[in-house]
């Protein structure tokens, strides 16, 4: 790998290349529909997965830049480093010549670019010779305190002189031990870490040989340097440690001769990114335990208040006598607090429910019990009754009780199924206008001599065919109209009207039914809603009346979203009075119904 190849360390841009990849993902999330809005819970959990990643994507990052960065670094130094001592080389070479031959007529044959050729003794041409013993203390001034090591390479390539031994009158004194003794001299595990590691980094880079004596040009730098060009190059060695050389002509003017190939020494740069990497893993420990905690705490923050709320749930299921309460977390803004703000609501709504179903049975019980004691009453008595007419009015008494009792038991059974039908049943658009109609077609077919007459007045609503359009449940909102008309008619004078209007207002249908009536007494506009109150004057509810009709109809509004309620209805330009009772200056009742328009 040569010069450009310390580019490579560098030309891969991993942030520019994870960007990429995290736009990949954000679309292939957006088209699985993958929530695009966090909640504070999600968030949390996704910050404390993604901190690991993020570890991970740092390390990598510091890694590949700190060798790039080093490698680098390495090749500026020896390309200065090379430049200086060439130079000192090349004068030490040109000042130990005590005479030279220049032949004046080739000085003259030569371009600009051609090495002009000098005659010196003992040699063919300008080629000072380099002196291992004159060059030797120079070159270990130099690089004594870098480290590098530096060898001088002869134009034919014949090793002159090299830093790693010591020369003195021609002999070696020292000789540096190769790697490979310290690498056998390692640990298992080590060898097997830098086993691996060779094994990454051949696959891009070259492997470096050491030819000890042998002819420089083995190395492709010497050869590119001898032609007078500086060539640095990062190699990796049998153990997986990178060196990186550079190797640089020695030239006296324009002539070169020789080559000085500076490399640093195995296993330096990897000492220096060992040092770094711990550097690293430091933070990286630390990071871990940051990001443990943060688990940890979340765990807590997640698992302990889920296993309150899973706690509270069983006590409010196995509890008979007592009410349970579901752990409040309603205070946090997060899942666990919609959960617990959820189950309270579920919980309380099942307690009203349960009380709901107790106070029922009690009503039914209770309502059950009059036509029963009457029923009772009049068939122990009938046996007594001697004469025809007390006969025939005990028999009356007893048809009325039945009639009363049957009546009862069918709302009873209605309003019992009415929540589960509901439920069951999917909501269709129902249009409020053919069912106005349809219903107050009915009642005028089965209208008898002196019962109140229906008005309809439903209002336009110009460009809008959808206006009276609800979501519902046809037959139960027929049914609350029915009621409606039922009890407005019953409360009506004879030969009276009532009127059954609907008009649209903002995004609600309004329903309303008026009668002529004696109106309500203030103080039951509510109770009218309860179950099974009536109040009709002298005996004209008995038998006929169970007081469901009413209670049945909020009950089918509120599980449209809707709302009911009653008003008393006074002439124009007058006020209700104060005090008990019926107003006096009413002229009849309102129930007014809203439904939400589809």
């Amino acid at each position: 790998m040569a010069v450009e190849t310390d580019r490579s360390w560098q030309a891969i841009d991993l942030k520019a290349r994870l960007g990429g990849w995290t736009q990949r993902i954000g679309r292939l999330f957006g088209s699985i529909g993958f929530p695009s809005r966090f909640t504070t819970l999600t968030g949390r959990i996704v910050g404390v997965n993604l901190l690991g990643l993020a570890i991970l994507i740092f390390g990598i990052i510091s890694i590949n830049q700190s060798t790039a960065n080093l490698i680098d670094a390495q090749v500026k130094s020896l390309q200065a480093q090379g430049q200086i001592m060439a130079t000192a080389i090349a004068a030490s070479s040109a000042t130990e010549s005590s005479g030279f031959v220049i032949d004046a007529n080739k000085l003259l044959e030569q371009d600009s670019e051609t090495p002009m050729a000098v005659r010196v003794d003992g040699f063919s041409s300008l080629e000072f010779p380099i002196n291992p013993e004159r060059v030797a203390p120079i070159l270990k001034r130099l690089v004594q305190p870098t480290g590098t090591r530096a060898r001088i390479y002869a134009r034919d390539g014949a090793l002159v002189l090299d830093s790693a031994r010591q020369y003195e009158t021609g002999r070696v004194l020292q000789f540096e031990l190769p790697r490979q003794l310290e690498y056998e001299a390692s640990g298992f595990f080590d060898r097997q870490l830098r086993n691996i590691k060779a094994w990454l980094r051949r696959r891009d880079l070259l492997v470096y040989k050491e030819i000890g004596d042998a002819n420089g040009k083995a190395y492709s730098e010497v050869v590119t340097a001898l032609a007078g060009t500086i060539t640095p190059i990062v190699r990796v060695n049998e153990i997986g440690e990178l060196i990186v050389s550079v190797a640089v002509p020695i030239k006296q003017t324009r002539s070169v001769l020789g080559a000085l190939l500076l490399s640093t020494r195995e296993g330096e740069i990897d000492s220096i990114l060992a040092a770094q990497h711990w550097s690293l893993a430091k933070v990286f420990f630390i990071a871990t335990g940051v990001a443990v905690f943060l688990s940890v705490l979340l765990a807590g923050m997640i698992a302990g208040p889920m296993q309150k709320l899973s706690e509270g749930a069983k006590r409010v299921r196995k509890s008979i006598k007592a009410r349970e309460e579901i752990p409040d977390f309603t205070h946090r803004s997060d899942e666990i607090g919609y959960l617990s703000g959820a189950l309270r609501d579920m919980t309380e709504a099942l307690y009203r429910r349960m009380d709901a179903i107790e106070n029922f049975a009690a009503d039914v019980s209770h309502e059950l019990k009059n036509p029963l004691t009457s029923l009772r009453s009049a068939a122990e008595t009938f046996p007594l009754a001697i004469k025809p007419g007390d006969r025939e009015r005990l028999m009356e008494i007893i048809l009325k009780d039945v009639k009363r009792l049957d009546r009862l038991i069918t709302d009873i059974s209605d309003a019992s199924r009415l929540d589960a039908e509901l439920v069951r049943e999917d909501a269709q658009p129902v249009n409020l206008v053919l069912l106005i109609e349809t219903i107050a077609a009915v009642f005028d077919d089965l209208h008898r001599e002196g019962l109140p007459r229906i008005i309809v007045e439903i209002a336009d609503v110009p460009n809008d065919s959808r206006a009276y359009i609800v979501n519902g449940h046809d037959s139960r909102i027929a049914q609350v109209i029915h009621n409606l008309l039922g009890n407005a008619m019953s409360f009506s004078p004879p030969n009276s009207s009532v009127r059954l209007m609907a008009h649209r207002i903002r995004n609600e249908v309004e329903i309303i039914v008026d009668d002529d009536g004696p109106g309500i007494p203030p103080e039951n506009l509510e109770r009218i809603f309860e179950r099974f109150y009536t109040d009709r004057p002298g005996e004209e509810s008995f038998g006929e009346n169970s007081g469901l009709g009413l209670n049945i109809s909020r009950q089918i509004v509120m599980a449209h979203d809707g709302r009911i309620w009653a008003e008393n209805r006074y002439p124009a330009g007058t006020a209700p009075q104060s005090g008990g009772g019926a107003d006096t200056r009413s002229i009849g009742a309102r129930l007014i119904v809203r439904l939400p328009a589809a």
